[in-house]
């Protein structure tokens, strides 16, 4: 029934999208001009702005078929180049993310904006409650900025959105990260899981107390993220968002379900619509299931061989002729048309609680949280076995920090940002960089984009000098924050 229901809202996206996807294409001019709106749209459905975002929600947070993440998981060895490897081997990548300005986080705003408004909140209270409405909204919201500032560090937060024309700063990450933080205390606090959900939800289809451990589930990992820059903070935050309740179970996982056919899930779209074939599962990532007789191999790749990592161009179509048998990314059993594409699942928020207790943040047991962990990934994951189950907690006990990274790391993949979040963090799994490159080696950040320096010249100017390496500005190599 549930999956009936978000095929319906789908095609509902597809009538509306001369309506939805105009102001999501729209140019925020300097990152902050939501005054004009081409579409001349005065009431957009809130339903269909909601779908919208959620649509593509896997597409731009966890597989961007090339994108961003793609490029992190190749930082951290998710995955290897099998054509052109020279963003493998740490070329300087491109990433003009003032789209997620005027996509995903246009629309949301919307969604705040009308429901906010007197002379428009009764009309949208058609779509849902409005404080639920305007929850989902914000913490929707506070995944995209999370997703943002992760990637390159300082961005445009307090200004942004603000339907203001010209240059806007780009706030310091250190001034970031609390404010999200508080942004998700307030959005749960907002929910009223009595009012019932609201359309448009292809995550959680209207149930708003699983929105309400979402929420909480962000907070903890962001704590968790500023650990190294914030002890105090981030053990004050982490076991608050815990006590408040996270994800624990698979069935409230925060999961994509697609319904297929015109809307399909976005690896499917990837291999067979598109029918690409340049990435791979690393030989680094198969190595370590191999190696541990991990029985996860089945569903997060097509075989048990790996593709070497960071190859030249020659080298890597040698192994590509050689061994046509290479594994693709994620199992066929996972990127069928209709295949459900995980978030944020209750394995990440076990493991997160395993580091964050051996890292004394909390009173946890390690054990425990890393068992529970491990068996919910195994599980959700369709190769749960008791026995195997036993035997490999057994083998690979949470003694150190770097066995509990590396089930951090198995767990969150294919999302490549939170894979290299994990290693920014935790300085594991111990990854031997591409050899004969001649960089520092794996990257820290992405540097800011043309874009930057064309929409908001001055700001990212300034910005850029804070990410200063051997007098280099904008530097890949330039720490944000919470990873110095």
């Amino acid at each position: 029934m549930k999956n009936i229901r978000i095929k319906n809202i789908f095609y509902g996206l597809a009538v509306v999208a001369g309506i939805t996807m105009a102001p999501s294409c729209s140019k925020i001019d300097g990152f902050g001009d939501l005054n004009s709106d081409p579409s001349r749209v005065t009431e957009p459905p809130m339903s269909a702005l909601l779908t919208n975002v959620l649509a593509n929600f896997g597409n731009n947070i966890v597989w961007d078929q090339g994108g961003a993440n793609t490029v992190a998981g190749l930082y951290v060895q998710y995955f290897s180049e099998t054509q052109y490897t020279e963003t493998s081997r740490y070329a300087t990548p491109t990433f003009n993310w003032d789209t997620y300005y005027s996509g995903p986080l246009y629309d949301l705003q919307t969604i705040i904006n009308y429901n906010s408004d007197a002379a428009t909140a009764s009309k949208a209270a058609a779509f849902g409650n409005n404080a639920n409405q305007i929850a989902i909204a914000r913490i929707l919201k506070v995944h995209y900025f999370k997703f943002l500032t992760d990637m390159v560090g300082d961005v445009p937060y307090t200004q942004a959105l603000k339907g203001e024309t010209g240059e806007v700063v780009y706030d310091k990450q250190e001034t970031i990260y609390p404010a999200l933080i508080t942004e998700l205390k307030e959005a749960a606090a907002q929910i009223n899981v009595s009012a019932g959900g609201v359309q448009g939800d292809l995550l959680y289809s209207g149930n708003m107390s699983r929105w309400v451990k979402y929420a909480n589930s962000l907070r903890a990992l962001l704590a968790l993220n500023m650990v190294k820059a914030n002890q105090g903070a981030a053990a004050t935050e982490f076991a608050a968002a815990v006590t408040a309740g996270v994800i624990e179970e698979n069935a409230d996982n925060a999961t994509i379900v697609y319904p297929g056919g015109n809307f399909p899930n976005v690896f499917y779209n990837y291999y067979n619509v598109t029918q690409r074939k340049d990435y791979a599962v690393s030989q680094t990532f198969v190595n370590q299931l191999n190696g541990s007789n991990d029985p996860r191999i089945t569903a997060l790749a097509t075989t048990n061989v790996g593709f070497p990592y960071g190859l030249t161009r020659d080298q890597a179509t040698a192994f590509n002729n050689s061994t046509p048998n290479w594994a693709r990314v994620i199992g066929s059993a996972w990127n069928g048309s209709s295949s459900a594409l995980p978030i944020i699942t209750a394995a990440h928020m076990w493991l997160a609680r395993a580091e964050a207790a051996f890292r004394t943040l909390t009173t946890e047991n390690v054990a425990t949280a890393y068992s529970n962990g491990v068996q919910r990934s195994w599980q959700q994951w369709g190769v749960y076995n008791a026995g195997t189950f036993g035997s490999y907690i057994a083998s690979f006990p949470p003694t150190s920090l770097e066995t509990i990274a590396k089930e951090e790391w198995v767990s969150w993949y294919p999302n490549g940002l939170e894979g290299w979040n994990v290693y920014r963090r935790t300085g594991f799994p111990t990854l031997t960089p591409a050899a004969n490159t001649g960089t520092a080696g794996i990257p820290r950040r992405f540097p800011y984009g043309s874009n930057d320096f064309n929409l908001n010249s001055n700001a990212a100017k300034e910005a850029e000098k804070r990410y200063q390496v051997g007098g280099i500005n904008n530097s890949p190599y330039g720490r944000i924050w919470w990873d110095k």
